[in-house]
């Protein structure tokens, strides 16, 4: 059972400003806001300017630190989720870690899950916390996947957009903090999702998976909890289509409302999709003393779930 003792202090999130609505993409490929919508829910999505991704994983992680007034020198892990860092080494999280302009000691790296980076890294820090070597721990979700979009490709350019999010956790004692995790990958469809230099993706496939698996990762942390569905106050689905989030919330006879669900305003951003669609939860507040599951899946293929008490 791979399970924590973990409190949620804060979440933030950085939107770019510059926008790409379906009826831009109707310029440029052969499609149509209506067809976009009805088969992926998405009305616009968000594009960086000058942004790198360490900036907006700075800037998401600044508005955590904010919101919270959390005292950044008790920051001492910081790990960012992302396919699309500034650079191969130094990694995006040395990056961030510098522009906060942290200088104690603090181990800082990345991870490439894909759309399920960030349940990746919250599992990691989790885990690291456990120890009581870390006071607290930043995890950032960032990406900037219009820069490897393929605008000729109608199938995959009206899916992606900008974004990110983060979450600073810190270890309990206290058992009503007890989270628990699922994590796992399947590398036999390598060719299902890949970005070399742009994205590419048979969306058939990803679909079957995606809707098969978020069902086995939200049935496996209930169980490992012993809880039920009805103990759970929100879903936390990566954003990925609408019409997969139907389809489990179908397949497991789960209201549609339980699901957050945020797809039109910013599309599939990867890795910071769940961070930001948490920060959107807890900004409409009464969220407190919730259970909340955070589900994703990616490339690799990765999937994983959190079920997080907050």
């Amino acid at each position: 059972m791979n399970n924590a003792l973990i409190k949620v202090i804060s979440s933030g999130k950085y939107i770019p400003k510059d926008v790409i609505t379906n009826q831009d993409l109707e310029k440029v490929v052969d499609t149509n806001h209506e067809w976009i919508v009805s088969r992926t829910g998405i009305v616009e999505r968000h594009k960086v300017k000058d942004e790198l991704t360490s900036d907006m994983g700075y800037l998401a992680a600044m508005d955590a630190i904010h919101k919270a007034n959390h005292d950044i020198n008790t920051i001492d892990l910081i790990i960012v989720a992302s396919i699309t860092g500034d650079q191969l080494t130094p990694s995006t999280a040395n990056l961030v870690q510098k522009k906060l302009g942290i200088t104690h000691d603090c181990m800082s790296f990345d991870i490439n899950a894909a759309c399920t980076g960030f349940v990746y890294g919250l599992d990691v820090a989790a885990q690291m916390l456990q120890s009581k070597r870390y006071r607290s721990a930043l995890i950032i979700g960032a990406e900037r996947l219009t820069t490897v979009t393929d605008y000729t490709d109608r199938n995959t350019c009206i899916l992606f957009g900008d974004g990110a999010g983060a979450l600073i956790v810190k270890p309990s004692d206290d058992p009503k903090d007890q989270a628990f995790f699922y994590n796992a990958a399947k590398a036999d469809e390598l060719d299902s999702l890949t970005v070399k230099k742009h994205i590419k993706m048979d969306g058939r496939k990803v679909f079957l998976f995606a809707v098969d698996i978020m069902q086995k990762s939200i049935e496996k942390v209930l169980n490992d909890a012993n809880l039920t569905i009805d103990d759970i106050d929100m879903i936390i689905p990566h954003q990925a289509n609408i019409r997969i989030i139907q389809a489990v919330s179908k397949g497991m006879n789960i209201p549609i409302e339980k699901f957050l669900v945020n797809i039109e305003s910013y599309g599939n951003t990867s890795a910071a999709s769940i961070p930001i669609t948490l920060d959107d939860y807890f900004l409409n507040g009464n969220y407190e003393n919730k259970k909340i599951i955070l589900v994703g899946f990616g490339g690799g293929f990765t999937w994983g779930s959190a079920l997080l008490s907050v």
